[in-house]
This record gives C-alpha cells, structure tokens and sequence, in this order.
C-alpha cells in the first residue's frame, strides 16, 4: 500500500487518505471527533501515526499541519446572518421536498406536478425539469457527495435516476406495488434504497438499474431510510413501531429495534455508527446500541408527537422536533436535555444542525423557520415570509445557505 495524498475533511472533522494498492486507488478516513480548541496536537499526530502505518515518519509535518488546520476551522463558530436571497415559485402544484447538492451550488424541489426541478442557487434559474413520472413526485434526493445523480421516487410506485448536469434519465426502478415515500442513496454511490407503502424497502443498482436485493420484514409502511457512513448497512423506520437493521451486502435481517409504541417518524446513525436515534408519534426518542440492537436510553418531554430528529456532525449532541411546538437539544453522552428551542407558534416538523454544530434549523406549520442557538436554545433569527406552513428546510454544507421550502409553492433562498 503507497499513500499518495492526505485531504482535510472538515465536517465532521477528519482526514481522509488516498492510497494504492495493487494499482487500484482507494480512500480510508481517520475520524478526529473529538477534536477541539485545546487538543494536544503532537500527542493527536503520535497516536494517528500509532494507529496508522500509512502515516509514515515523512509524512508526521504534513499531518501536524493538516490537523492544526482542522483545530483552527472547528475555532471559528458559525455566526452567520441570513438574508433573504431569492423567492422561487418553484411549480404550479405544491411542493413535497427540498434537497440541496453538498456545495449548495444548485438544489431540487419535488412537486404534485409531478416533476422534479433542478435549480441554480446562486441565480435563482431553473436548470432542468425532470419529468416522467405520472403522480406525485415525493421522494428526492442527490448522490452527495458527488452530486452528479439525482434520484426521484413517486406515487406512482417507481423511482427514477437522472444526470443533474443533463437531466437525461438514465434508469426507471419498477417493482414497488404501492406509492414510493423515502429513498438514499450509499455513501459509494453505487446503490439507490427505497422505501415504500407496501411494507418493503429496495435496493437498486445504479450502473445496471436492476433490483439487488428486497428487504421483507415489516408489518406496515416505511417512511425513512438511512445508511450508515460505511454503506454496510441500513436502517428502515415503520409505522409498525418498528426500525429494522439490515445488512446491504447481504440483505439479511441484523438487529429489529422493538420499544416504540406509535409509528416510527425518523431513523438516523450517528458518524461512527455506534447508535441509532430513533423518533416517534409515541412522543418519546429512543437510543439504541447499533452493535447490538439494544435501546441504551429513551428520551421523554414533548407533550405531542416527535416528527423529526437528528445528530450533530460529530454525534455529540441529538436533536427532536415535535407537534408541540417545540424543539430539544440533548447531549449525547448524558442523554441529559441542554436546551429547550421555544418560540414556534405550530408544529415544528423539520430539525437540522449546522456542520459546525453551533446552529440548529428548524421548519414550522406558523410559516416560518428559526435559527437557533444550540447550546443555549436562544432563537437568533426568524425567517419570515412564507405564506403557509414550511415542511422541508436544510443548511448546504458550509453552513452558509438555508434553502426553506413552504406549501405556497415558493423556495426561498437565503445567505
């Protein structure tokens, strides 16, 4: 194995390594998660190189540099003011969701209209209309953090994958016998999952779009789906309570997460894929052991159903929203709840953090969506304008734009 280069990733904080072997170029990841402003950086370098035997003698400058790089970054809280940017009225339908590429450089909207669109962000110009599909287009996503892919699932029970540079289709997925709801694609790019009405979740190849496997297991629909970072795995979330483990090599059923008792509304892996954060209509979150499927903790407070929830980059903090009309901040380690985010007058049905970690977003039915102060719950912004209620809301990955998307039929685009 010869190293050939070393690259910063700075959210969350690690380095990744480009090396060969056997003529074939690869990539692995050091994860530095616990990196912070007064972390020893020899003694850090000492224990990469410790751990690593592709990070040479020769190689020790160069890494030391990299990671006080890394240190100076993660230094630099987020304090960015939004403004109002730009208002797109996106279809002449209503919209289902937003998805924006990993430099936020364009974004896709899905549509009643049954079309998705793919739209420059900066300019605020419609690049592409991907059309097609003959029902509501409700599922969208791009294979970031390429984002040359589009991915689009619809009630009319296929998905469908594009170019975002052409907005040529390249494969139409058939199988599913009810309406298409969630859809991701791997961290390799190599597979589409989706889930659906009809119990099951697929996985689809993207060179030849054929169906590789088909998940059986659940009793009633799936509404989420995620991979863990390394791709090896998936989880699917159900209104069956239940969250199901799958091996995606394999297909084969790993762990069935049993507990909640009301339809499950999120599944997430943390970054090291250790735990698994569960929401519920039940009002509670659950943590589970994703080595053994085991719940380690359940998160009580809201008054009413949780409709969303979410890591920090890092996995240090977790975050829900709920129909209450509130949001909650928790640390992870301690399960303990650091802040209570008050201030929406409706429900709040979208969650995110910043990649910094230091904001959070969250989306509202009263119209708007707020910026918050993670650790002290303080809202810092409130972006008004909207005429009726935002269900999809998401940061780019700087952290330095916020695309909000509303039932009036507008994006707006705010920096």
């Amino acid at each position: 194995m010869k190293l050939k280069s070393l690259l910063l990733r700075y959210y969350p904080p690690g380095i990744m390594l480009e090396y060969e072997t056997n003529g074939e170029l690869k990539t692995k990841s050091i994860d530095l998660l616990e990196l912070g402003p007064s972390t020893d950086v020899s003694a850090l370098v000492e224990e990469i190189q410790k751990a690593e035997p592709l990070i040479t003698a020769s190689r020790t400058e160069q890494v030391r540099l990299l990671v006080q790089r890394l240190q100076a970054k993660l230094g630099q809280n987020s304090t960015h003011i939004f403004y109002l940017f730009k208002v797109l009225r996106a279809h002449i339908l209503p919209l289902t969701n937003i998805a924006l590429n990993k430099s936020g450089s364009c974004f896709i909207t899905g549509s009643y209209d049954r079309t998705c669109k793919v739209w420059d962000t900066r300019s605020g110009e419609e690049l592409h209309t991907l059309g097609g599909h003959r029902n509501v287009v409700y599922a969208i996503a791009f294979n970031n953090p390429y984002g040359d892919k589009i991915a689009t699932g619809s009630f009319d029970k296929t998905c469908k994958l594009w170019s975002a540079e052409t907005g040529k289709c390249y494969h139409t997925f058939r199988g599913h016998t009810a309406e298409i709801v969630c859809l991701s694609f791997n961290p390799q790019s190599t597979l589409v999952a989706t889930g659906s009405m009809d119990t099951t979740a697929k996985l689809w190849d993207i060179q030849s779009g054929e169906e590789v496997f088909t998940l059986m297991g659940h009793l009633a629909e799936i509404i989420s789906l995620s991979f863990d970072t390394s791709g090896n795995r998936i989880i699917t979330g159900s209104f069956d309570h239940t969250v199901i483990v799958w091996d995606t090599c394999t297909a084969r059923k790993v762990h069935t997460l049993i507990g909640h008792c009301a339809e499950i509304s999120s599944a997430v892996f943390n970054w090291d894929c250790s735990l698994i954060l569960t929401g519920s209509m039940d009002k509670t979150c659950m943590l589970w052991d994703a080595t053994n499927g085991k719940c380690v903790a359940t998160v009580t407070g809201h008054d009413d159903e949780i409709l969303d929830s979410c890591f920090d980059y890092a996995g240090k903090l977790f975050a829900t929203a709920s129909a209450d009309g509130t949001a909650r901040v928790y640390h992870t380690a301690t399960r303990k709840c650091i802040a209570k985010l008050e201030g929406h007058e409706g429900e709040v049905s979208k969650i995110s953090f910043n990649p910094q970690g230091n904001r959070l977003l969250t989306g509202s039915s009263d119209k708007t969506a707020r910026i918050w102060d993670a650790y002290t719950g303080e809202c810092l912004q409130v972006l008004e304008g909207h005429m009726d209620e935002i269900f999809s809301c998401a940061f780019n990955y700087k952290g330095n734009i916020v695309i909000t998307g509303s039932k009036d039929n507008t994006c707006r685009i705010w920096c």
